[in-house]
């Protein structure tokens, strides 16, 4: 948004509304029309992207538009309108019907074709009662901390391709052992990992030996020193460290930040130092292979895509919204074992094909067959740990029930 806009966002709203600095444009119509829905019998629906019902907006816009009376009576779940301009621009739209007088009517949820008359629309677009995830710091079970890999803030002096990775080293040979695959949502899920020149550990006096490392570590500094904001300004005095830093000890969980809608699953999977990652993907180290289990099921992936922002329509995954706010199964150790078994199939099966990146491998036309089956079983184990019927609970049930979980283990916090 512009400073125009920002401003119009904060007069609509008011600087007492929560979190108002991260609300959309748009939502300031959804606003207006509920001032001017108040004591009378006017109903409003609205087309608008498809944010307003994503991610934090949710808890941000509707939870204090419920509190003042609104509800919702129909909705239509995104759908992608095009222009009708020569250059095509895709808009994914949601359209919400809603409404402050009391509504006695059949309540709607369109998806795509097909009509869902239900009892309950929240702010999710979906027949659950009025549950709002906000940002979590910390895990609401007792499972592994998920966090951003390494944010380097460098200007893309550390960073080198392989075919200039290897014209560096053969000029500056000493300088190969400081080399690491580098990881972000892109190149983990593609195969195609870049390098970082990470120096942190390398001997002082070596490094002024290497002319080539030298001229790299001044460019990063000044080009902190430049910066507008003051936070990075003040990390030019250690133009060797990570803005933040996330270097696992042993083998960890890659989670990308942003991956296609198209797939059924997010391409997840192990990662073993001396890899790093950048802060593109999530990591959480520490894992098991019981907890890689459930994070690929169908369950979690319908959390996520109700929960989770979107860029445009890809999943934007967040550690603070979605996984931090996730309900843990409480498995009995047989559904445990049964869970761990499954997800070490799936990483068997994507073994049989050494040279398929994720990108190859969850392409939903092409998706091997044993693939496919070893994550259809690992998504009955975890069902079944959450007692779930396999035969009857589709995706809106199966998030509603969650989210019934997730009421409850909050209420109790």
């Amino acid at each position: 948004m512009s400073a125009e806009q920002k401003e119009d966002v904060l007069t609509v709203f008011g600087a007492k509304w929560k979190n108002v600095g991260n609300l959309d444009y748009v939502c300031c119509w959804y606003r207006k029309a509920a001032q001017m829905m108040q004591d009378t019998t006017i109903r409003t629906a609205l087309v608008s992207t498809n944010s307003v019902c994503q991610g934090e907006t949710v808890t941000n816009l509707w939870k204090p538009l419920f509190e003042s009376g609104v509800h919702i009576d129909f909705a239509h779940r995104t759908f992608r309108w095009d222009s009708e301009a020569a250059i095509k621009a895709h808009v994914h739209c949601v359209i919400v019907g809603f409404s402050v007088a009391p509504y006695d009517g059949v309540k709607v949820i369109f998806d795509q074709e097909e009509a869902m008359q239900v009892s309950h629309i929240n702010g999710y677009l979906i027949e659950a009662d009025d549950v709002f995830i906000g940002s979590r710091a910390n895990p609401l079970c007792n499972v592994p901390i998920m966090s951003l890999g390494n944010q380097p803030i460098d200007g893309g002096y550390y960073l080198f391709t392989k075919e200039e990775m290897e014209d560096f080293v053969s000029k500056e040979p000493g300088s190969a052992p400081y080399f690491h695959e580098w990881f972000g949502s892109v190149e983990f899920i593609n195969k195609s990992p870049r390098y970082f020149l990470y120096l942190q550990d390398c001997p002082i006096d070596k490094i002024r030996r290497m002319p080539l490392c030298y001229e790299r570590i001044q460019k990063v500094k000044e080009y902190r020193s430049a910066s507008n904001r003051a936070v990075t300004r003040a990390l030019s005095d250690t133009p060797l460290k990570f803005a933040f830093t996330n270097i696992s000890q042993g083998s960890f969980i890659v989670v990308p930040e942003v991956s296609s809608e198209k797939r059924k699953y997010i391409p997840m999977g192990f990662m073993q130092p001396p890899a790093m990652c950048s802060n593109l993907v999530k990591v959480v180290p520490n894992a098991s292979i019981y907890h890689f289990g459930v994070l690929t099921s169908n369950v979690h992936m319908a959390w996520m895509r109700t929960v989770c922002g979107r860029l445009e329509m890809r999943y934007r995954y967040s550690n603070t919204i979605v996984y931090n706010n996730f309900p843990w199964p409480t498995p009995t150790e047989a559904q445990k074992s049964r869970i761990e078994q499954t997800a070490q199939a799936i990483l068997d099966a994507r073994a049989l094909y050494p040279e398929a990146s994720l990108a190859d491998l969850y392409d939903e036309l092409t998706m091997p067959p044993e693939l496919r089956a070893a994550h259809q079983r690992n998504d009955r184990a975890v069902m079944e740990a959450y007692g779930m019927d396999v035969r009857t609970t589709t995706e809106s049930s199966c998030v509603a029930e969650l989210m019934r979980r997730y009421r409850e283990l909050t209420s109790s916090t």
